[in-house]
């Protein structure tokens, strides 16, 4: 995708405008000039129009400020698009028989690679070896689900990774094992690191491609920025920083991009001066309102559908009986503490992985201690997922000025939840998943993010669950229907919300004047529907700086 230059005046008038500004839209129109927002005055876009301005007739649909992601994986997302892709599969048998096919198709490829098979079509969640060698014997397999904290790989692969009975667990993850303890096919968050010096490294060009592919399908959700949830080199993937800056320096990347470098797990405090470092070299190289480096991804905890992500209670056994495992931290609290007010003081962003209540809590102990030690900070913290916080955290999030990153369009019930997460949670978590309006009520801020390729990447499907609490279509109850939230709220979260996560908030995310005219056009206005019906709306154009970057056909 290349650049174009933004027409000099632009009128979007006879239309719904939701400026972000109050809750409710009002019918106006917009003026743009040179790609930013000049005038909301109706009688301005008159005077515009008449003198030739390019007019976009928004026959009664809604305007609003682009949507922003505030926690996205595109290339991952991307390379799943273009290899062997298993987020469609609807079964365990559609799963292997879309493998064997792509297998099939790519006599060629040393290892067959892909994602996105989904736990809850398995049995347990936990695919076996013995069902990839019956549709590819001959090669290694290493398929990441979903959530991609699990992995599933045939007899060749763990073959050639080294990997058998007599392989301990890593500290941070786990094999699940046959009765004799060799290695059952599914392998889980660390565990996966084992095949990454054996299987293929991703070529370069492929990944750019990848990032390519993914903008546009964001594009067609409106979303106009994003913050890439782990850049750098991980999982297998060449250096995600140097294929941002590709797409950059061709003029191919259009939207707007906040980086979360990783932290890596094993490396400890070493590793801060180089993240230091290659911030301030993409300062120097981009405006920081395009491409960012400037926070840093650090992964407390697991999966619940795993048992790794941290609980204060323990897990339940398949029977209803607690267990001795209360999940896994990928960090010692003092560890945690002391990297966390080392980044803080670095001026670096942190932008956590926290999906039990325990990765919550020992995560805003550790910014507590950040603040006792580095005074008051500007750098905007946030904590994504949230499944489960405990009531006495949630007053302690806003005196920290930590944003809630929510994930909302996990927030209802479905198969996995239901047969792979609930049975097993601790009870008392099981009244404390996903509160989005006691975090609102206890004045946290909110942003939104997809985590896609996890999820769908579709803000409105989003929102829709968010407003509902269950899915479109959906026969099952809501999910805790007390922990919904109006639609203004969510829409603020997925705009001005994540814009402050990503520092664009003094630029865009709102429809104020001076701002860029980062837009997004929908087909109806959303306040006119029943909550049910929220799903149905559709994106039909995304404007970046008042260039018109993707029109639905």
């Amino acid at each position: 995708m290349t650049a174009s230059r933004a027409p000099h005046w632009t009128v979007f008038r006879d239309g719904w405008v939701f400026t972000g500004d109050s809750r409710q839209p009002h019918w106006g129109s917009v003026v743009v000039r040179g790609g930013r927002i000049h005038s909301l005055d109706a009688e301005e876009a008159r005077r515009q129009a008449a003198a030739g301005a390019n007019v976009v007739d928004l026959g009664g649909r809604l305007l609003m400020a682009g949507f922003q992601d505030a926690h996205v994986h595109p290339v991952m997302a991307g390379i799943e698009l273009l290899g062997c892709d298993l987020s469609t599969c609807s079964d365990a048998g559609e799963s292997l028989a879309k493998i064997a096919a792509y297998a099939h198709a790519h006599p060629d490829l040393p290892w067959i690679t892909g994602a996105g098979w989904s736990m809850d079509s398995f049995a347990h969640g936990t695919p076996t070896r013995q069902m990839l060698d019956a549709v590819v014997p001959d090669r290694p397999v290493l398929l990441e689900n979903r959530d991609h904290h699990s992995a599933w790989a045939n007899s060749r692969a763990f073959e050639l990774a080294g990997v058998n009975k007599l392989t301990p667990d890593p500290m941070d993850g786990r094999f699940e094992r046959e009765p004799d303890g060799t290695p059952a096919g599914t392998v889980h968050d660390g565990a996966m690191s084992f095949f990454d010096a054996v299987r293929p490294p991703i070529d370069p060009d492929h990944a750019l491609a990848a990032l390519l592919a993914a903008q546009q399908r964001l594009l067609s959700f409106g979303v106009t920025a994003w913050q890439d949830a782990a850049v750098g080199s991980l999982m297998g993937q060449p250096d995600t920083v140097e294929v941002y800056a590709r797409a950059l320096d061709a003029g191919d990347l259009r939207v707007r991009v906040r980086g979360a470098q990783w932290w890596d797990r094993t490396s400890g405090l070493a590793q801060l001066a180089g993240l230091s470092e290659r911030a301030r070299d993409i300062r120097g190289r981009y405006a920081p309102e395009r491409f960012s480096l400037d926070a840093v991804k650090v992964m407390v905890d697991g999966v619940a559908e795993s048992r790794t992500a941290a609980m204060h209670g323990h897990y339940r056994d398949a029977h209803g009986a607690e267990t001795d495992s209360n999940g896994l931290t990928f960090f010692d609290p003092a560890d945690l503490t002391a990297f966390v007010t080392a980044l803080d003081a670095a001026g670096l962003q942190i932008h956590f992985h926290t999906l039990g209540d325990r990765a919550v809590t020992e995560a805003l102990d550790a910014l507590t201690s950040a603040r006792s030690r580095n005074g008051a900070s500007r750098l905007r913290h946030h904590l994504a997922h949230l499944e489960v916080v405990r009531a006495a955290d949630l007053p302690r999030f806003a005196p920290l000025n930590i944003t809630a990153n929510l994930q909302p369009l996990w927030a209802a019930h479905d198969a996995q939840l239901d047969e792979l997460v609930l049975p097993f949670l601790p009870s008392q978590a099981q009244s404390e998943l996903y509160p989005f309006a006691s975090l609102a009520a206890a004045g946290v801020r909110l942003a939104m993010g997809s985590d896609w390729p996890v999820s769908s990447p579709d803000p409105i499907q989003a929102v829709h669950v968010g407003v509902n609490r269950r899915h479109p279509g959906a026969s099952a109850a809501p999910l805790l229907p007390e922990q919904a939230l109006e639609l203004s709220r969510l829409l603020h979260a997925a705009t001005a919300g994540s814009a402050y996560v990503n520092h664009l908030d003094a630029i865009c995310g709102r429809l104020r004047l001076g701002m860029f005219a980062d837009l997004v056009v929908l087909d109806r206005n959303l306040w006119s529907l029943d909550p049910a019906d929220l799903c149905a709306a559709r994106v039909d154009e995304t404007w970046i700086e008042g260039v018109r970057v993707y029109a639905r056909e």
